[in-house]
């Protein structure tokens, strides 16, 4: 029993902030902005993949633990279907809102791991999304709508298959589809929290929040009287002394909420919103105990906690020095359908980004040099500062003037093996290689990629091929006695 309580007097300082901020154990640093909070309650598992500790982490959500760190951090979360991963084991929080998902700063991990956390096929087919940009959230959010309306359609373009976004005004569609609302409207709404019935969506996800933690923890937190921080202790005693009259009320929004997702988004849909409303606030800031900033956050963050369905948040680049996220939502059980537009979508969402929030600055024109050369030469500089993302969209910048120079193909697949988009480079060495079968480094990157994606033999051929060529080359030498030993 004491383990027990040590145990759960944790759990609840961790999983009742959802900004990160922690009394007993301290906050983690966010790596993209030191002095601001992390998000929380996985705010741990966000910052140890944003400092690229580890390649991906486990996180719960709960009402938004996963996405909201995710946004904060600059990274990938996953908030998987409520149901489809076991939480045998996990202490509970809220069982209709509790969910299992990970982190991950590249999305082929996140595609990977998902895969693995799920128990995926991956040789069920892909389907093509509809995609759907939600007008409204984006107006109380700080991101502005027509970039993200420019950037998404510009990404549909470029991929086979995809049609042009729809737009769409979701409170509209949620007042219409979910009549059990209304008894949770207020008679005075704040038009900031994306309206009345987006608040009130807000207020029954925190209302079934509360009922559930009452339950499953009321008896320990009267007993013990734990001592809790300013943010956790504002959650946890109303929660265990607030009476709820009409608890049938609060299923039947869950359920409407999923009838209505499903509706709308059906197998095939994708619904695009701001991740959060408001960048992080700083560390110990007044603003982070706002009822109006949790109001907008949370306001978000309903619409996949209520109805069960899928979310990942993507980051997509910065606003005022800070990282800004825009989500996929889908519907409960399309997870495979969101995991995989994810990992097609987002090498060509980040060149975009890149372009509309801060477009490369050319160095002053050498005229023994033209544009693309000038493109790959920024591209290194990035690339030797470890700024791998931007290199290789610098590199594709080169790659769009002159598409037939094998360096421009071979320089961005050492960024994408840095990022870590094995698929991407190896493809790009393959273009490199077409163009001049003689490029050693294309070859070996190759090599590389292939050993990460567990092509062993194909690896094995391609060390070998940049031995014809350079016969002494001791990368190579020693990468093909290891994998003939593996292959045989």
């Amino acid at each position: 029993m004491q383990f027990k309580g040590r145990h759960l007097w944790s759990f609840l300082d961790i999983n009742y902030r959802i900004l990160g901020e922690n009394k007993n154990y301290g906050t983690p640093t966010n790596p993209q902005k030191p002095s601001h909070v992390p998000g929380g309650s996985s705010s741990g598992s966000a910052v140890a993949v944003a400092a690229q500790i580890v390649d991906f982490s486990l996180g719960t959500d709960t009402v938004g633990c996963i996405r909201v760190p995710a946004s904060f951090c600059g990274i990938l979360g996953f908030r998987p279907s409520h149901g489809i991963v076991s939480t045998v084991g996990v202490l509970p929080n809220s069982q209709s809102l509790d969910t299992v998902g990970c982190l991950a700063s590249d999305p082929s991990v996140l595609h990977r791991a998902g895969h693995a956390l799920l128990s995926l096929n991956p040789l069920e087919p892909k389907r093509i999304p509809r995609i759907m940009i939600a007008d409204d959230l984006f107006q109380i959010s700080n991101m502005s709508l027509h970039k993200i309306v420019h950037i998404i359609g510009k990404v549909t373009e470029k991929l086979s298959g995809y049609q042009a976004p729809k737009n769409m005004n979701f409170s509209q569609y949620l007042a219409s589809k979910v009549p059990s609302l209304k008894s949770f409207q207020e008679t005075s709404t704040r038009r900031e929290t994306g309206g009345s019935d987006l608040r009130a969506l807000s207020c029954a996800m925190h209302f079934l929040h509360r009922w559930e933690f009452e339950t499953n923890h009321k008896e320990w937190v009267k007993s013990i009287k734990p001592k809790l921080g300013r943010g956790v202790s504002s959650e946890v005693w109303p929660a265990i002394k607030t009476a709820q009259e009409n608890v049938k009320s609060l299923y039947q929004v869950r359920t409407e909420m999923r009838l209505a997702l499903r509706s709308l988004l059906q197998d095939d849909g994708l619904l695009v919103i701001p991740t959060v409303a408001d960048p992080p606030p700083k560390l110990n800031s007044k603003k982070s105990f706002s009822a109006e900033f949790l109001d907008r956050m949370y306001a978000l963050s309903g619409i996949a906690s209520m109805s069960g369905g899928c979310q990942v948040a993507i980051p997509f680049g910065e606003h005022d020095g800070c990282p800004i996220s825009v989500s996929l939502i889908a519907y409960h059980g399309s997870d495979k359908l969101l995991l995989d537009t994810v990992l097609d979508m987002y090498s060509s969402l980040q060149e975009e980004v890149s372009i509309i929030f801060g477009p490369p600055q050319l160095p002053e024109t050498n005229g023994n040099m033209g544009d693309a050369e000038l493109l790959k030469e920024k591209g290194n500089v990035a690339y030797n500062a470890k700024q791998w993302n931007k290199a290789a969209n610098l590199y594709t910048d080169a790659i769009n003037l002159d598409g037939l120079n094998a360096t421009y193909y071979c320089n961005r697949a050492a960024s994408y093996l840095m990022l870590r988009c094995f698929e991407k480079a190896e493809e790009d060495c393959t273009k490199a290689l077409s163009l001049d079968k003689r490029y050693v480094k294309a070859y070996l990157r190759r090599a590389k990629a292939r050993e990460e994606l567990h092509n062993y033999t194909e690896a094995l051929k391609d060390f070998k091929l940049a031995l014809v060529f350079e016969p002494q080359h001791k990368i190579a030498t020693q990468a093909v006695k290891r994998l003939t030993k593996l292959v045989s």
